[in-house]
């Protein structure tokens, strides 16, 4: 009685059947002992790190290309909405997005709206992305005289305007005007940065300007854009910093804390 008990308790050596001490390395499990349960134990590990970094990199893309886009400002033609050095967070998810690689476009859960701050793709380079204000629907008549929007004739109250006392002037590449002018193309049409229109804008297409509107290169120069160059909605600021600084370490010593996690209007 006494060896059965120590063969099945917990203080004696395990025993064969016939009483003797077991081999070493031998056990009842198929004769894999401590030792190989732990080689075992790194390849489970690896595998558990692989799907853990697999996962991230899954949501990371989709974060990125279907719902939230990051962009930041490196020109003045928003001030003073946005300022060279903010860092934007974009809804990408409400304009619809474009599946990486493909010509498959995911549908948005809203449209563009008048007033809407919007990154988009340009018509006139491909490879820039832009940041303006959505100012012109589909149906609408836009005209400038001497620095005032007006919109279906009537003058428009713009708060975040910013106006400079530079000299208005000409430019050749406004005459795409003509194409969409009020009444047909005519031969004393001359458009100037600050004194354009009436307008009427096509079916499906919209007009952008920039609020720094004597120092922006927008939709007065380089036209309209159809619907699915918008690439989202800007949403909110969430850094900010003076990059025109000379201080060492700017991102760090002239951080606009007033400016972080505002919402843009």
């Amino acid at each position: 009685m006494a060896k059965r008990r120590t063969a099945k308790g917990r203080s004696g050596p395990a025993t064969t059947g016939k009483g003797k001490p077991a081999p070493k390395g031998k056990s009842g499990n198929g004769g894999k002992d401590g030792a190989g349960k732990k080689a075992e134990r790194p390849r489970g590990g690896f595998r558990e790190t692989g799907k853990m970094v697999l996962q991230v990199v899954v949501i990371f893309v989709i974060v990125r290309f279907f719902l939230i886009q990051t962009f930041v400002i490196d020109s003045g033609s928003m001030e003073r909405t946005l300022l060279v050095g903010d860092f934007l967070l974009v809804n990408r998810a409400a304009m619809g997005s474009k599946v990486p690689l493909t010509g498959i476009r995911i549908p948005g859960y809203s449209e563009p709206r008048r007033g809407d701050v919007l990154v988009f793709d340009p018509p006139h380079d491909d490879t820039l992305i832009l940041v303006k204000r959505l100012v012109g629907m589909p149906g609408d008549t836009l005209q400038m005289r001497d620095k005032v929007l007006f919109l279906n004739g009537e003058a428009q109250d713009e708060p975040y305007v910013v106006l400079t006392r530079d000299l208005d002037g000409a430019d050749a590449s406004m005459m795409w005007q003509q194409q969409i002018l009020l009444g047909g193309p005519r031969d004393d049409y001359w458009p100037t940065r600050d004194n354009w229109g009436p307008l009427v804008i096509p079916p499906e297409r919209y007009f952008m300007l920039g609020d720094n509107r004597d120092t922006s290169l927008d939709g007065r120069m380089w036209g309209l854009i159809e619907r699915w160059r918008f690439e989202g909605r800007v949403m909110a600021i969430y850094f900010s910093y003076n990059r025109n600084s000379l201080r060492p370490f700017p991102w760090l010593r002239e951080i606009r804390w007033g400016r972080i996690f505002d919402r843009v209007r």
